[in-house]
Order: structure tokens, then sequence, then C-alpha cells
């Protein structure tokens, strides 16, 4: 019997219901959505933590970020990690990543200093230098003209064509390509350089790039002519797809800059509607009546409401694009004789606050708009257009993918497979970890925040290191979180249950690998 090929489609910083198959009323994505009735959609999947890279590296190593050791973005994913990619490679699959990787730093950007200098020793940390090269992603090794190649495999992967950065401004061998397609490709790029329009919202920037040229047009060619590459051999392959859109800047090319209204966007849940908001959402709702927000980074801001609606508008244009993108590769994989024997999977790195509470990005505020995120997995074993209900992280992608082959995971993975859930069971597990981690102090903590939550099917508990105050959230109640328990003595018992599954969820999530070579 063949073993099956793995087309993985994973989209930037996309909230679970900004798809036609969860609901939405205005987005349009029908070729993600044929996907999903295909297979079955998890409707309660959620991220490892809510930030690109250590959510990427969990999806790759099936072990949470506390564990393979990138708990925020910046750091490194070491090469020492296991990740699926290695088990398929070395069971004889072709491995590809197009698109963007994002486990090494994209940026030259020094971080925020965590210690005092004069505190460390002449050992500076307490995991030693193993001496590898970890600036693969760096713009500066995508300046030059010739095409950057660095040391495979990467990570499990055979075959790489890099994408860093987001929006119309993306690096990596795409800026490349686009650099050898017109002179004036950096010029399109400039923001100064930008078609007029008349949008208010931060980030909204209407490029020069054409369409075609755009990076998700880019990732969509690359896709296309490795499942072309394919139709000869019988040997199964992995490829990862994987989109910058529709991660801020809001930035959609050509048509799909227009292609949906503002005005018939609505913002769900306004900042008035949370009854007692915890201190990092009041601190940014007095930056932004103060005049003081910083909105055009990767921090989460508040917006006014023709602000956010534009930003949904301008974030569904992406979305779009993407799911036309989707339609074309997908169209590839049937030319190629070969979608038969694909499984097909859609995921997302983690959502948008999107205009929840007035917020825009992502942040330490954990509501469930950044951490339940699209998956979709379309497979002939799946009940066609099933749904499953189960408490589902992205720590379970590995060890799915990875029974689905036929092998067998490492000693470590911290995941579950969700082959069980295929025909829409909701029996997985009864609570779930997501963690955060940051890497610099902002939204008014006086530090760096650690954030745990605990999700169970009725409850949201969040503890922030450090904090006298907490979050506790009653869905059955209220499902959009407008109403903190965390200091509400008739739930004082439900907090401390809760507290206690969360210590039980993180003892379990300790790192249990490598195992001992010896009793003694």
């Amino acid at each position: 019997m063949r073993r099956p090929n793995f087309l993985f489609f994973i989209t930037d910083q996309h909230r679970a219901d900004y798809l036609g198959c969860a609901g939405h009323p205005i987005v349009k994505t029908p070729n993600i959505d044929a996907i999903a009735a295909r297979g079955v959609r998890f409707d309660n999947f959620h991220v490892a933590t809510p930030v690109c890279m250590p959510n990427r590296a969990s999806l790759l190593t099936g072990r949470y970020p506390s564990a393979h050791g990138l708990r925020y973005n910046g750091g490194d994913l070491s090469y020492r990690a296991s990740t699926f990619t290695q088990v398929l490679r070395a069971s004889g699959y072709q491995t590809a990543a197009i698109g963007k990787s994002h486990v090494q730093p994209m940026t030259n950007f020094p971080a925020e200093q965590r210690a005092d200098p004069a505190s460390i020793g002449l050992i500076q940390e307490a995991w030693a230098d193993d001496g590898e090269d970890y600036d693969h992603e760096t713009p500066e090794r995508y300046r030059g003209d010739e095409l950057y190649r660095f040391k495979l495999p990467y990570y499990g992967y055979d075959h790489v064509d890099m994408v860093t950065g987001h929006g119309h401004n993306c690096d990596g061998h795409y800026a490349q390509w686009l650099r050898r397609q017109s002179p004036d490709a950096d010029a399109w790029r400039d923001p100064n350089n930008q078609l007029p329009h008349n949008y208010s919202c931060p980030q909204a920037i209407r490029t020069r790039v054409p369409e075609e040229l755009y990076p998700t047009s880019w990732i969509r060619d690359r896709a296309i002519e490795f499942i072309d590459g394919r139709k000869n051999t019988d040997e199964p392959f992995f490829a990862f797809v994987s989109f910058p859109d529709p991660h801020h800047p809001f930035t959609p090319p050509g048509r799909y800059w227009d292609m949906y209204d503002p005005s018939a966007f609505q913002v769900r849940l306004p900042y008035e509607a949370h009854e007692n908001p915890i201190p990092p959402l009041r601190w940014l709702h007095e930056r932004w009546r103060e005049g003081k927000r910083v909105a055009g980074g990767q921090e989460a801001f508040m917006a006014a409401e023709q602000e956010l609606k534009e930003a949904m508008a301008l974030s569904c244009g992406m979305i779009t694009m993407i799911d036309d993108a989707i339609g074309q590769i997908m169209d590839a994989l049937q030319r190629s004789g070969r979608a038969d024997e694909t499984i097909v999977v859609f995921n997302s790195d983690h959502g948008d606050y999107l205009g929840d509470f007035n917020l825009l990005l992502k942040g330490a505020i954990m509501l469930r708009s950044i951490n339940n995120v699209s998956f979709i997995w379309a497979d002939p074993q799946a009940k066609p257009g099933a749904v499953s209900h189960a408490l589902a992280s992205t720590v379970d992608i590995a060890p799915t993918v990875i029974e689905r082959a036929g092998l067998k995971p490492y000693f470590g993975v911290q995941g579950r497979s969700l082959l069980a859930n295929l025909d829409g069971s909701s029996t997985l597990r009864d609570a779930l970890v997501v963690e955060h981690q940051d890497n610099m102090t902002r939204m008014g903590f006086s530090a760096p925040c650690m954030v745990r939550t605990l999700l169970t099917d009725g409850y949201r508990l969040t503890i922030y290191k450090g904090e006298s105050w907490g979050e506790l959230y009653d869905h059955a109640k209220d499902p959009n979180e407008t109403r903190n328990r965390w200091d509400d003595a008739a739930y004082a018992g439900v907090r401390a249950r809760l507290t206690e599954q969360l210590a039980q969820e993180m003892m379990a999530n300790v790192d249990q690998s490598p195992r001992a070579r010896r009793r003694a």
C-alpha cells in the first residue's frame, strides 16, 4: 500500500472564524471550504502559544515551547530538536518548505536587555552555544543577486523556498526573485510610494506590487512547481506551503484591496462590552484615549471602529487571495495524478484580535481570537464534512502526521494523534494548556510577562506570573468572555479546582527527553 502524501497549507495570524466554512458571513474562501467539505474541521483547535516562532516550532516538534526551548520570538529552534519532518525524510519522504518558515529570527533588531551584564560571568547562558549558524532567515543573507543557499536538510526539509517578513515587504528568496523581475521592486514596497487611498487604519498600505508578483503568488507558483516535479516519481512527499498573510501590515494587492467594503463589517465586541477588564486591557485603552498608542509595529493596540472595519476588510482581501492561490495549487495536485493519495491540511500559526474589545494584532491578553485557529484535515480516512469539537492543539499535528504515515514518533512528543477524531469524534482530552512568554516589556507590565492558560469545555483560567490578578471565564454563561470571575466569591471553588488542574497539566508537560540510559 502506498504511503500518503501531505500537502500542508498554513496562514499567518488568521483567526479561526474568518473562513466561509467556519460561518463567517462575508469573507469568501470557496477553495478552503472545499477542503473542509472533503474532510474534518476541528473547531476547538488551539495554538500551543499565540506567537509565530514558538508555535511554529511546536508544530514541527509536537512539543510545547517550554520543552523545545523556542519560547518567544527572536530565539532559535535548536538543530538538536527532532521534528516530524525529519521522521518523514528518514523514511523516504521528499520534504519541502515553501514560504514562511520562521523558526530562526527574521530581523537584525537587538533583543531587549534581560539581565544586568555585570551580573553575568564568563559563561553567558545556561545552555552552551552549539556553534551552529542560526541566521539563515535574517535579511542580510538575501541581499546578493545570487540565490542564497544554506545547508540542507533544514529541520528535515530537503527543499526550501524561503520567505521572511510580512505583507508586501517580504524578504528571503522571494525578495531576491522580485528584484530580478523589476528594477522598481524596492520602490514598489516603499510605503511612501504607495497608491493613493482614503483608509485611516494604521498599517494599511496600498502596495504597488502587482498581484502576480506579490508573495502569495510567488508561494503559489513555487508550490505548483514542486507538485509538478512529483508527477513521475513514486516517492511520497510532504509539502509545507506557508503564506505570510493575512498578518499585518494590511497590504492586499490589486483587486484584493477593495474587494471587501469596510462598511459591511461590524465590531462585535467593543471595549465597553467588558464589565471588568484586566490591567493590560485598561492600559491599552488609556493609551488609545490619551493619544499615546503605538500602532506601527508588532505590539497590540486599540483602534477606532472605522479603523477596525478597514482592517477586517483588508484582512479578508488577503485571505481571499490566499484562497485563490490554494485553488490553483489544488488544481495542480489534481493534474499531477496524485490527488487521491494526498492528505490536504489547512492550519494557521495563531490568530488576531481583529476588533475584539477594540484590539488589533496579538499580545498577552489570552482571548479566543488569538488562540483558536483553523485546523482542517482532508483525508480518505476522514468523514466528509465532519466537524470535531475535540479540544486539540498545535502540538497534536506532529504525532498525527507521523502516525498517518505509518511511522512511530520519537520519545518526548507531547501532543496526541487526532486520527481517532477523523469521524468527528470529540473525545481527546478534558483540558489543554496554552503557554505565552514575552521577550519584551510591554502592555503595561513591569517586566516581560509569562502567562499560562487552562482551557476546558466550560472555562478559561489564565494566570499571569507575579500578578495578584488573573482571569476566569464561564463559557456556558459568558461565551464572549465579558465578565471576569477571578475575584467572584461564587467561583472560588471553580478557581481552586482549575488552578490545581493547570498545575497538573503543567507537570505533565515537563520535558521527559532524553530518557535515562541506566538506572543510576
